[in-house]
């Protein structure tokens, strides 16, 4: 277990690297986490963003997948922290600059209407605590370096999950969807980067079904006591690869009948 100084220590790293828009090197590197030692740094970064001014509007869940739970050596998803400040438009033109090794991937949102939480919420409960579902792009970025320069050293999970799951923004647009009117595990996007194809996913992606993402959020607040709470907005998980973009790049994420959703980089 990390100490508290070297829990904070981790946490300024991670906020400095992000005023300062210079990657620092794999937090591992230096210090010997475990998975609650990384949640713990990481909401020490969140701490000092809202003691910045910023508000918490939601959650994002990451690792959904197999293929990145296998590329990641783990069996679990993982989850970061949205704020206010992270929340781009459709159609907006994003500073590239402003993110460290930024990349886009394709998920659905989860706008909530009721309260939910515990171990054993189920898909239905999910569902109808739910008052719309969303395209979205996950703007993700990378504050610790993903390989060391002089080491070759890979970050691990740890070092993910301290950096906030790689989180840096979200863009919601297309069509806001009642539950009932989407299937969620078959619907899905095709992810274009300056008008070539680059992948494309369907939900069944996340888990069999991207409301699972949810429930696995409630199972893992829980033994805290938190919860979901009525208006918060969740990222499900990605079903598409991160694709890196940089200035001058132009996105377009199709959802088909759902909508769609554009960037423009600069």
């Amino acid at each position: 277990m990390l100490s508290k100084q070297q829990i904070a220590d981790a946490a300024d790293q991670l906020y400095q690297a992000e005023k300062e828009r210079q990657q620092i090197r794999a937090l591992t590197l230096s210090f010997d986490m475990d998975m609650e030692d990384a949640y713990a740094v990481q909401k020490g970064w969140v701490d000092r963003k809202l003691a910045d001014g910023e508000k918490v509007i939601g959650y994002k869940i990451g690792l959904t997948s197999r293929t990145m739970q296998l590329a990641m050596n783990i069996n679990t998803p993982d989850y970061g922290v949205l704020t206010d400040a992270m929340q781009f438009a459709s159609g907006s033109d994003i500073t590239a600059a402003d993110f460290l090794d930024p990349r886009i991937e394709c998920e659905f949102a989860f706008i909530l209407k009721k309260p939910l939480s515990g171990e054993n919420v189920s898909l239905e409960q999910v569902m109808d605590a739910t008052a719309y579902v969303q395209p979205a792009l996950e703007l993700i970025s990378a504050r610790s370096l993903r390989v060391d320069p002089e080491t070759g050293y890979t970050r691990n999970v740890y070092d993910t999950i301290a950096d906030n799951a790689a989180n840096a923004g979200i863009i919601c647009g297309g069509k806001k969807m009642a539950p009932e009117d989407i299937d969620l595990k078959w619907a899905g996007a095709a992810l274009f980067l300056n008008d070539d194809i680059e992948d494309t996913g369907l939900g069944a992606a996340v888990m069999g079904h991207p409301g699972h993402g949810i429930r696995w959020v409630c199972r893992r607040f829980a033994p805290h006591g938190i919860g979901l709470e009525p208006g918060q907005v969740i990222l499900s998980g990605s079903f598409t690869r991160p694709i890196a973009v940089k200035a001058e790049d132009r996105v377009f994420a199709d959802y088909g009948e759902y909508g769609s959703i554009q960037l423009n980089f600069v």
